[in-house]
């Protein structure tokens, strides 16, 4: 590695909208440097989880290293490969971090989408030096001219900057490599200077412990050193450096400038923070800015399927969340289903491609449910403020729900929310809004067609869907960010579930009263159709207090008790049928109506269709 000086290495990652064309390019790339053998069967060299393959997406930013020789000269280009959903926009923030240039493709077909814009603010801001490249020339539908006008309109880039490009079929290909070379600018970076090395990324083998992926801004490492991370402040022996040419490949030192992985006998999986710097014992360096944790926009709960699977869940959540860190994790449980999680996901498709990993690579099936927000209650009552040892407290639990006699106020959190959005989508969004109870505190055009609004939103009103809504709404062009915004006073109740006029604590929750009348029907709908028939009747009701709010009643099973009259008086039918209804309702009194767990599972499961 030590032939490769500074001036001749290239740190790039490529950008896109879903389904441009990046991890084709990079197949092509990595066939063109000879790093992997020219077949048929390249399609998505990149792309190594399962997830990636069913799916046909990019999930993990992967790196490569490839070696090519220009001009007589030869050149270490380090390439990453990113996502393009909204939902893994973090993987490319982070990977630009350890990039100095990017390749922004678009697709000679579709033209600028949503995050072709988002991914080019990204590296915009980042300061990186930007090659546009059309793909997809080869299709008949390609219209490469108009595609040229809209990159000149909306990045100021020249049209005669841009490469034209069939990636599936090769052709101008090496040219972009050209490219590379002569606009990218090497790492500003020296060998001599104290090692310093940002870890973008990380994973964890079950035999070496965690694999850290690197990227060298000063200095050298080798096998031997003494390293210690500035997050933790832990030292390591460093085991193996190498590179990535997709697979890992041992290499006796990393110098400055250059993108490797590094394993150095890390344990834990806490101990290789994303974003963290690590450096040479006693040599200790400014450490680098590291990455802003990324915002979670949709909830779920996560509950084992059996609680003695907790330790094993809560190991493999751990190694899973290290390799995607842009999921949030707090402690929460149910009284159906046991101690779990409540996570945040970057939206649901992350949310189902977590879940599939969490199955596939761990082995783990879990019950993914609505999640809770916590709420706060302001208490009036001189024992119960004795009691807590304050006057407000924090309810999760809807088991704890005060009574509203003790009680002077309810809170919810609140978030401030911003929506930008192209001003045609404007009316379907502010409906939107107003349904999820949210107040508008601004409204600015930021250019002729896009709009900026600004919303006072209750948290539990955007955790479980709204993001997804908004998309649909927009198709897929309105960005939502959010800000906590503390808490405000609320309406809220508590709802029982009642069976027969017993409550079923499991079932309670905790809603605002305009909402609990859509909400009590919902769930009594789907008891209905979850609880098993017996041999009385059951009544199904939603209850707020002692008023009931909805009710659904699941009939009995019947024997026809009048099959042996073959005529005869009526009277001896009449006889018949009220004693079957006498039992019935001797029944009714004594009989228990056990919901098993499946039915929890199944009613506080999330919704897919909703």
């Amino acid at each position: 590695m030590s032939t490769y000086p500074v001036e001749s290495i290239r740190n790039f990652s490529i950008i896109a909208h879903v389904d441009h064309g990046k991890s084709t390019l990079a197949d092509r790339l990595l066939e063109i440097t000879g790093t992997i053998s020219k077949t048929d069967r390249n399609k998505q060299v990149l792309d190594k989880l399962q997830v990636e393959r069913e799916r046909g997406i990019t999930v993990k930013a992967q790196s490569a290293s490839l070696f090519y020789n220009h001009e007589g000269i030869n050149y270490l280009l380090n390439l990453i490969d990113t996502p393009g959903h909204v939902d893994f926009s973090y993987e490319v923030s982070r990977s630009l971090s350890a990039c100095q240039g990017v390749i922004l493709v678009v697709d000679a077909n579709e033209g600028i989408q949503a995050q072709t814009v988002a991914n080019f603010y990204l590296a915009f801001e980042a300061q990186l030096s930007i090659i546009p490249v059309i793909n997809k020339i080869d299709l008949k539908n390609a219209d490469p001219e108009r595609v040229e006008k809209q990159i000149e309109k909306l990045f100021d880039i020249p049209t005669d900057e841009c490469i034209r490009i069939s990636a599936k079929q090769g052709t101008n290909v090496e040219k972009v490599l050209q490219k590379v070379i002569e606009k990218i600018p090497p790492p500003q970076c020296n060998t001599a200077d104290p090692l310093k090395a940002l870890v973008f990324d990380s994973t964890f083998d079950h035999y070496r412990g965690v694999v850290a992926n690197i990227a060298l801004f000063g200095g050298e490492i080798a096998k031997g050193h003494k390293i210690v991370s500035a997050h933790t402040t832990k030292r390591y022996e460093v085991h193996e450096v190498g590179i990535l040419t997709p697979n890992e490949q041992p290499a006796h030192k990393l110098y400055a400038g250059q993108v490797g992985y590094l394993i150095a006998g890390m344990k834990e999986v806490t101990e290789a923070q994303i974003g963290d710097t690590l450096f040479l014992y006693k040599q200790p360096v400014e450490p680098l800015p590291g990455f802003k944790s990324a915002k979670p926009m949709v909830f779920a709960g996560m509950y084992p399927i059996d609680q003695t699977e907790y330790s094993n869940l809560k190991s493999a959540l751990e190694r899973l969340t290290l390799n995607d860190s842009s999921v949030t994790v707090h402690r929460d449980s149910s009284l159906a289903l046991g101690a779990g999680w409540r996570l945040g996901f970057l939206g649901l498709l992350h949310m189902e491609v977590f879940n599939q990993r969490l199955e596939q690579e761990y082995n783990m099936s879990v019950i993914l449910t609505a999640p809770t927000v916590p709420y706060k209650a302001v208490l009036s009552s001189a024992k119960l403020i004795k009691e807590y040892g304050k006057d407000q407290i924090t309810i999760i639990n809807p088991a704890q729900f005060p009574d509203k006699l003790s009680v002077s106020d309810y809170m919810e959190p609140t978030v401030l929310g911003t929506i930008v959005t192209p001003h045609e989508y404007i009316g379907k969004i502010i409906t939107l809004c107003q349904d999820r109870r949210a107040v508008q505190k601004d409204l600015l055009y930021i250019d002729e067609n896009r709009v900026m609004l600004k919303y006072l939103f209750p948290l539990n009103e955007i955790v479980v869907d709204f993001y997804d809504a908004l998309k649909s709404l927009s198709s897929g062009y309105a960005s939502f960010d959010y800000e906590d915004a503390g808490y405000q006073s609320a309406d809220l109740i508590k709802m029982d579930i009642l069976l027969n006029g017993n409550p079923v604590e499991e079932l309670a929750t905790i809603i605002h009263k305009d909402k609990a009348y859509a909400a009590g029907k919902l769930l009594c709908e789907r008891l209905k159709e979850t609880i098993p028939r017996q041999l009385f009747e059951i009544a199904i009701q939603a209850a707020i207090g002692k008023k009931i709010i909805a009710r659904e009643t699941l009939k009995p099973y019947r024997k026809n008790v009048v099959a042996k009259c073959y005529g005869g008086d009526i009277t001896r039918r009449m006889k018949l049928l009220r004693r079957q209804a006498e039992g019935k309702r001797l029944m009714r009194k004594i009989g228990n109506v056990e919901v098993p767990r499946d039915a929890f599972i199944r009613v506080l499961k999330r919704e897919t269709d909703k």
